[in-house]
């Protein structure tokens, strides 16, 4: 119920903001990483094969030890596959996705050390139509501003070869 009236404040919050000055929006803030973009590319890659697509990719500039909210509408029957590339010297991982009710769906983390340390990927298949919202948060003891990627990728019909 919280994350329903936070869908809906922000959504109001947002629509009379861009009705009194379009330049007072929130924006995430993009950020660089070759290493991590060279990464992404490899995981679009080997997902295009298995028939997967591109919906939506993003960097993102992350704070450590904070959550970076997500929010994407999914289809009820559709099959997803989320991804995310922190970056490569945190220590820890993780990734919550809440549906529209506020249920946690998925919980993923990992460490530093483990195989493919820096990314977390998992399918999902909605059972209704909603908006949904990950969390991905990092953990980095060195460095305060980060820089993560995130995709949601969508499975077709047919794989590319």
């Amino acid at each position: 119920m919280i994350l329903r009236k936070l869908f809906s404040a922000f959504f109001l919050l947002a629509v009379l903001s861009f009705q009194v000055n379009g330049q007072d929006v929130i924006r995430q803030n993009p950020c660089s990483s070759p290493s991590i973009l060279q990464q992404a590319d490899s995981i679009k890659q080997e997902l295009a094969k298995n028939g997967f697509v591109v919906v939506k990719e993003a960097s993102m500039q992350m704070e450590s030890e904070y959550e970076m909210p997500v929010i994407v509408p999914l289809t009820e029957g559709s099959w997803y596959q989320f991804v995310f590339i922190g970056d490569i010297s945190s220590k820890l991982y993780e990734v919550r996705m809440f549906d529209w009710d506020e249920k946690q769906v998925v919980y993923q983390k990992k460490m530093w050390g483990d195989v493919d340390g820096n990314v977390i990927s998992y399918s999902y298949i909605p059972k209704f139509s909603e908006y949904h919202m990950m969390k991905p948060v990092q953990v980095n003891k060195k460095k305060k501003q980060l820089c993560g990627y995130v995709m949601l990728l969508k499975k077709t019909n047919a794989p590319v070869k």
